[in-house]
């Protein structure tokens, strides 16, 4: 399985890149268009999306990648997403990486068994009447095994909450060609103190959940670091604080481990605003090669 042909190296994760209010999709399309136009690579829209989210933002934008991060499979039925999918006008499935995760037990009654459910549901989109093909699917994979089974099957990985070096580790499972698009966590703020505590206060329900912190374990950093919202080493990995130019040196850091494409998410304080968030990716636009 070859890497993604066409990605450019940095995209952007962000859970706002979703809607269920009629009443916000205007305003959503405007930062969409608004996003491409700076020359992001991709938007990557975070939670637990729907191909109906998807759709949105294709319909938006002329050529950005469009990526479900994740679709969660115990929540949309193979058969219903291979019809979705279908449905998109051409082009638009073409801009379409549909990213698949097993989510956490916490948040899926029926959760059982993750890695062979996430092969039958692979299986499920190989076989259906319009299959999605293997090189527009990538799976968010941060064990050993979904891993292998990300090289395999789909076009690559999607991990997130990850590190550097868990990027390099990653590497060196998935091999050379499969795609690896890491998501990274970004607070503009030169205030350190403060800095960490925006970091802090958004790791924190994260880190009570297995996957992610097993992840960690296996990576070196241990249960006091885990524990209180994390240790100033765990939150200084898990996040690139500072000015735009440290957030570029951060990402330059995912590329040098071996990651394609870095999908980078900026954190905000509690309370600050939609408009906020879209000045900081235009702030970051200056200083990135896009």
């Amino acid at each position: 399985m070859a890497s993604l042909p066409g990605l450019g190296p940095i995209g952007i994760w962000s859970n706002k890149l979703q809607t269920d209010d009629p009443d916000d999709l205007g305003r959503l399309r405007d930062a969409a268009a608004e996003l491409e136009e700076l020359g992001y690579a991709a938007l990557w829209i975070g939670g637990s999306p729907s191909l109906a989210h998807a759709a949105h933002l294709l319909a938006a934008t002329n050529h950005i990648t469009v990526g479900t991060s994740i679709l969660s499979i115990w929540q949309h039925q193979a058969a219903d997403v291979t019809r979705q999918r279908a449905a998109l006008a051409p082009a638009d499935r073409e801009r379409l990486l549909l990213g698949l995760g097993v989510s956490h037990a916490r948040f899926a009654a029926q959760y059982n068994r993750p890695y062979s459910a996430m092969r039958d549901y692979l299986t499920a989109l190989d076989t259906a009447p319009e299959p999605v093909p293997a090189d527009r699917r990538v799976l968010a994979a941060i064990g050993p095994k979904m891993l292998r089974l990300a090289g395999d099957r789909a076009a690559g990985a999607i991990p997130y909450l990850v590190t550097p070096e868990f990027t390099a580790q990653a590497r060196t499972a998935l091999g050379d060609q499969p795609f690896l698009g890491p998501e990274m966590k970004a607070v503009l703020d030169t205030d350190e103190a403060r800095a960490r505590t925006t970091a802090r206060d958004y790791l924190t329900n994260y880190l009570t959940l297995p996957n992610y912190t097993n992840n960690l374990q296996r990576v070196g950093y241990t249960e006091d670091d885990i524990t209180g919202g994390g240790s100033n080493r765990l939150v200084d990995a898990l996040v690139a604080c500072g000015d735009a130019e440290q957030v570029r040196t951060r990402i330059e850091e995912f590329q040098k481990a071996g990651a394609d494409h870095v999908a980078v998410q900026i954190v905000l304080p509690p309370g600050q605003s939609y408009p906020e968030l879209l000045r900081q990716y235009r702030e970051l636009a200056q200083a990135l090669p896009l």
